[in-house]
């Protein structure tokens, strides 16, 4: 069975492991699952990220999950945005603040993935992959 879209597992892995308030949680790696690992870092979203190995030597990716002093988990929410069937592309002039500024967006751009700030700040658009906040 293939799968057709595995960025929508990688955050349903994410948001699962959150909702059972696991310390870390595992699944096949890919570069853009890596590029968004990167950049949920950067944004203060999760501790740490790193490459793993399984039984079978396929590439697996660990995200440790960052929780605040209550327990609560510092992503309350990720959506995913652009699917498959129906993607969905911004300007820089489209892309506005999430939650306020609360949240990002990660945009995968000709200069690769980043958020929706650092896209307007460098005035490139490109596709929505999801929004975190």
């Amino acid at each position: 069975m293939s799968m057709t879209d595995p960025i929508a597992d990688f955050l349903t892995h994410i948001r699962n492991a959150l909702m059972r308030k696991h310390a870390s949680v595992e699944s096949p790696s890919s570069k853009i699952k890596t590029e968004i690992a990167r950049v949920l870092k950067e944004e203060g979203f999760i501790v740490d990220w790193n490459m793993t190995e399984d039984e079978k030597g396929m590439p697996r990716i660990a995200v440790e999950l960052k929780y605040d002093k209550n327990g609560e988990s510092v992503i309350r929410g990720i959506k995913r945005i652009s699917k498959p069937g129906q993607r969905r592309h911004a300007g820089c002039q489209d892309l506005r603040p999430i939650y306020n500024g609360q949240g990002i967006a990660v945009v995968t751009t000709s200069k690769g993935l980043m958020t929706d700030f650092s896209c307007r700040e460098q005035k490139i658009g490109g596709e929505v992959i999801c929004h975190v906040w």
